[in-house]
């Protein structure tokens, strides 16, 4: 087997990988799904489909049979597995062409695909399923390359797709996904017998072969055509969307408009529900959205029904000057209200024309992709991976424009068909079978130490329960290793020091830039200095002062400042201690500094409590196990100041509440859960974590 070399797509097949799984047909169709779904220039996220057929021993009739294996409903080829696949009898699949009742028939069919089932394990068939049933080839492939869309979205789409693959590629005009468009597959290669694959207008390609590396290799030799003809007419035009209009700024630049921009956006976009952001000023989003014919090409909106499911129909592009003064929040928000009002109108207007009888009720009708020329893209969707993958899609989208232009001019699909395909019944039934929301979806917390100990224990309960996390430590190496507990798209991390303001801004820029803002935000980075009046020195005193309440306050500030862009109130925790209510002896810094910051927590419950900011205290006592503050010294002090040794100190601590229990990490979280999750309606109060201790008692 040779090494294929290709310009525009990855060649990925790993001949000692494909040979370890043998004669494994679905384990060889599963390897391609995954290497064909990791280039996002073939198919994106979740989008395209791939099968295989396989001869089975029927389990009721001893008898062989075909059994077609395909991704099942909501999958993602780049990461299916066995356990997304679905596998049907394909004979019992083909005769439902004798049940079918035309197109107002197609919903029905879809339950039908369910007395097709072969393998009782089986994930839900998707609705392409009768798409790759009646082809006979033994491996398909159903992608959305960018190049390949840009033919199919192409004006004379039919008559490119003869100029570059002549008689050996079918095509097939736009049709919504079902039985009928199979029917139209069928018949497209009954009269044209010999084609490598199809062009399906305004859609994708199908591809095929009868191995599972013979239909991957033509899978990417028909896309690299593809790739190869629009090259050479871009080359020919010398430019692309019509020339540059708008110069993108530096990249920093960039960085800085977006972080003083997302905060606002995200407030805009959370009329309905909290949303999450993305940001993109990659070289695609810059050339299009700073282009002459942006104006022109956005409002038409996408054409492949993958895209615009996640895009929406269309974006809304920001009539902002690149260098705009974006500083004065209420300013920019008298600036950017009226373009939201207009968008959302818009969109109300484009479901009332298109709505049917049974259409199900308007969704969310706020943007989900946002241009601003010069800086780049802003997405915002209910998480962290939805936002991203949007934003991935509009770059298809992107590419698919470009191409279509390139070779004729760009079409995208009338405004009836995009509404019928965003509002199908069998969508709605999917959206509606999604899990609950979890009680932090939607929320993004900033948790200060929260490299290990009792900060990465809240991060570690708050992702639990839904939000995204911003991981902020001192020490860099523990929060790469913090950070590699995390799923992709649920955590970042910002080196950062509170003891220093532009640290802190360093890091919420990273948390706005990643996440569109911040919801949560917990002081949880500390230190412990145990001694006598005698023996604390000024370094001492303003040590704890600067990390425990000036850096509290300076967290406060500018979290503040965020939380008011976004006008969706907020949470700012403040890890204190019981040290902070209870004196007790070789404790004059620590003590005060937490004190301090008690009290500041009062007063900022009081002033910021009219915005729905709420501010308040969990106070741990005795976290040993798994605590960093207990390291070294700070153990020894409080040692010595009960009068036993550093090894005794976990049992006396135990002993010594009211509940003679153990406190750890885990229970600080759960105190901190409580108050951002649960107790909506608080603040301005002390939570104490400590098994019960009668001489912290606030009341």
């Amino acid at each position: 087997m040779k090494t294929k070399t290709f310009k525009h797509v990855d060649y990925l097949w790993d001949e000692q990988e494909a040979a370890k799984l043998g004669d494994d047909q679905v384990a060889l169709f599963l390897y391609r799904s995954n290497i064909l779904g990791s280039d996002l220039r073939i198919t994106n996220y979740g989008g395209g489909n791939t099968s295989c057929k396989t001869i089975e021993k029927d389990p009721l009739t001893g008898t062989e049979t075909e059994v077609m294996w395909i991704k099942g409903s909501g999958g993602d080829i780049g990461t299916l597995t066995r356990a997304g696949i679905a596998g049907l009898y394909t004979d019992r699949l083909r005769s439902l062409k004798n049940v079918y009742g035309g197109l107002q028939d197609e919903d029905r069919m879809v339950g039908l695909f369910n007395h097709c089932i072969f393998d009782l394990d089986s994930r839900a068939p998707s609705i392409d399923t009768p798409l790759h049933g009646l082809l006979p080839f033994k491996h398909i492939d159903h992608l959305h390359p960018d190049a390949l869309i840009a033919v199919a979205a192409a004006e004379d789409s039919e008559k490119v797709t003869r100029e570059i693959w002549g008689d050996t590629m079918g095509w097939v005009p736009w049709q919504r996904p079902g039985f009928d468009l199979g029917l139209q597959l069928e018949k497209c290669l009954e009269e044209n017998p010999g084609i490598r694959g199809i062009v399906l207008g305004s859609h994708g390609l199908f591809t095929w072969g009868d191995t599972s590396y013979d239909c991957y290799v033509n899978s990417l030799e028909v896309i690299e055509m593809a790739s190869e003809y629009i090259a050479g007419k871009i080359e020919e035009q010398g430019q692309v969307f019509g020339g540059q209009k708008v110069a993108p700024l530096p990249a920093d630049k960039r960085k800085d408009q977006a972080a003083l921009l997302m905060p606002l956006l995200r407030g805009l976009c959370s009329s309905h529900r909290r949303m999450i952001g993305h940001f993109n000023d990659s070289e695609p989003v810059l050339e299009f959205a700073g282009s002459r014919d942006l104006g022109r090409l956005a409002p038409m909106g996408t054409s492949c029904p993958d895209h615009f499911l996640r895009t929406k129909i269309q974006p809304l592009v920001l009539e902002l000057a690149p260098d705009e003064d974006l500083t004065d929040p209420e300013a920019t928000l008298a600036k950017l209200e009226p373009a939201f009002e207009q968008y959302r109108r818009e969109y109300a207007e484009y479901y009332e024309t298109c709505k049917r009888e049974n259409s199900p009720a308007m969704r969310d009708p706020n943007p989900v992709i946002i241009l601003y020329p010069g800086v780049g893209m802003f997405s915002f969707s209910k998480d962290k991976q939805t936002t991203r993958v949007a934003s991935e899609f509009y770059i298809n989208a992107i590419n698919v424009m470009r191409g279509a232009e390139a070779i004729s001019a760009y079409t995208s699909l009338p405004r009836q068909e995009a509404f019928d395909i965003e509002y199908w019944l069998l969508e709605e039934a999917k959206l509606q079978r999604m899990p609950k929301p979890k009680v932090l979806s939607g929320k993004v917390a900033l948790v200060t130490g929260s490299g290990g100990g009792i900060g990465k224990a809240i991060a570690d309960k708050l992702a639990a329960e839904g939000a995204n996390i911003v991981l902020t430590d001192i020490a860099e190496d523990r929060l790469k290793e913090a950070l590699g507990t995390y799923k992709r798209d649920q955590a970042v991390s910002a080196v950062c020091d509170v003891t220093s303001r532009n640290s802190i801004r360093d890091a919420f820029k990273k948390a706005t830039l990643a996440f569109g803002g911040v919801d949560i935000v917990v002081h949880s980075a500390g230190l412990a200095i145990s001694k006598p009046l005698n023996e604390t020195t000024e370094k001492d005193w303003d040590l704890l002062q600067d990390v425990l309440v000036k850096g509290q306050f300076e967290l406060a500030q500018e979290a503040t400042g965020i939380m008011r862009k976004q006008g969706l109130g907020g949470d700012f925790i403040s890890i204190a201690s019981k040290n902070g209510l209870v004196a007790g002896p070789n404790n004059v810094g620590y003590g005060t500094a937490k004190a301090a910051q008690q009290h500041m927590v009062r007063l900022l419950a009081a002033e910021l409590g009219p915005e729905k900011i709420r501010v308040n205290t969990v106070n741990p006592d005795g976290v040993i196990v798994g605590s960093k503050i207990w390291e070294g010294k700070w153990a020894e002090g409080r040692a010595k100041a009960y009068g036993i040794e550093v090894e005794e100190l976990p049992a006396f601590y135990a002993k010594r509440n009211l509940m003679n229990e153990i406190i750890y990490p885990e229970d600080i979280a759960a105190g901190v859960f409580s108050l951002v999750g649960i107790l909506e309606k608080s603040t301005g109060n002390i939570i104490n974590v400590d098994g019960g201790m009668a001489n912290a008692f606030t009341r």
